[in-house]
């Protein structure tokens, strides 16, 4: 993801066609549904993620049913250097993420990790996603509770046992601090940018992969054929 509040797009596509063409698994593969995945309590649910530049990650789980709200934004890091020109630089130990709000009655936090895992992202590539490079676009998940602490080892055991990726999975899990969201022009992105260089390359074929993959929890935007 390029650095400002909006992409140059000749940049963005000369950048996205030499760096990330054999690394980019648009693809998707389809996982099983986590063996572990309680119920959770009535009312909204909230879950953090982070697997690259967090555009396309809003995307995925925006377009997901149950779920509410997703806002793009940092965690791991310190308040003062929660922003992006800090964050930019790679060593404020913030990842870029995303702050999922959801209903549980609706799709669950095991049914998250595996869209997650399945399109949102490449679990087993290490501080890079796509064209994106740095710690900041590091995979992380941000556990809130106990529950989702032991959801999420018991889907990475359960995957890694399944031989589900050809490598190891490098996703973190890591204890929640706290989540802040990113500046307003980082929200939304994708919805607001389709027709960008870095969207249609990186981001626009993992929303179609969920479409295809699990039609069943795909929803469109308002106003999407």
């Amino acid at each position: 993801m390029f650095r400002g509040p909006y992409l140059s797009v000749s940049l963005a596509l000369l950048v996205g066609l030499a760096a990330c063409a054999p690394v980019f698994a648009g693809e998707g593969v389809k996982l099983p549904d986590p063996a572990l995945d309680p119920a959770a309590a009535a009312g909204d649910q909230v879950a953090v993620l982070a697997g690259g530049c967090f555009w396309g990650v809003e995307g995925v789980f925006e377009h997901v049913k149950g779920v509410k709200k997703v806002l793009a934004g940092y965690s791991g890091g310190q308040a003062r250097t929660a922003n992006y020109d800090d964050v930019s630089d790679g060593d404020t130990g913030h990842a870029e993420s995303v702050q999922i709000t959801y209903d549980p009655a609706q799709v669950s936090y095991g049914q998250l990790l595996k869209i997650y895992f399945s399109v949102a992202l490449d679990p087993t590539l290490v501080d890079r996603q796509g064209p994106d490079r740095g710690k900041q676009y590091r995979s992380a998940i941000f556990y809130a509770t106990p529950a989702q602490k032991q959801v999420a080892n018991a889907y990475v055991a359960q995957l890694t046992a399944a031989k589900a990726f050809d490598a190891p999975i490098a996703t973190q899990l890591v204890p929640l601090d706290k989540f802040y969201p990113a500046e307003g022009y980082h929200q939304n992105y994708m919805r607001l940018h389709p027709d960008a260089a870095y969207i249609v390359y990186n981001d626009a074929p993992k929303v179609a992969a969920l479409k295809r993959i699990y039609p069943g929890v795909y929803q469109p935007w308002a106003g999407e054929p």
